[in-house]
């Protein structure tokens, strides 16, 4: 069986709020679930106390276990210092084009040659 530590949609439309749950990876989203171990309410501001909370000596001994943990709740967890943080690497196609590279080198230049005239 694989175990997902993952988050439950509940609330009504456009108000949700969400619990943490250890669920099998195969049972609905909304659906049934081994255990629930805290709760998030992204309609709280950020700095709220009551946004996120979690029983993290559950969620540990659930990843102790063999339970993976979603993108979302692995944030929530490397923010409490439970695991490490997933490392992203930034992919090429977010750098700039070869257009956009000469403009900006084009605009360096001006910039240079207008410093010197003043």
């Amino acid at each position: 069986m694989a175990l997902r530590i993952r988050l439950a949609r509940g609330g009504t439309k456009k108000r949700p709020h969400y619990s943490v749950v250890v669920a099998d990876s195969h049972s609905p989203r909304d659906g049934r679930f081994i255990e629930k171990i805290g709760f998030y309410n992204p309609m709280l501001p950020q700095d709220h106390a009551d946004r996120i909370k979690l029983d993290l000596d559950k969620a540990k001994a659930w990843l102790g276990k063999g339970a993976i943990a979603t993108d979302r709740v692995h944030r929530f967890l490397a923010d409490a210092g439970l695991v490490k943080p997933l490392s992203r690497s930034n992919p090429q196609k977010s750098k700039p084009k070869k257009k956009a590279q000469e403009r900006a080198e084009a605009a360096a230049k001006a910039a240079e040659v207008g410093g010197e005239a003043a």
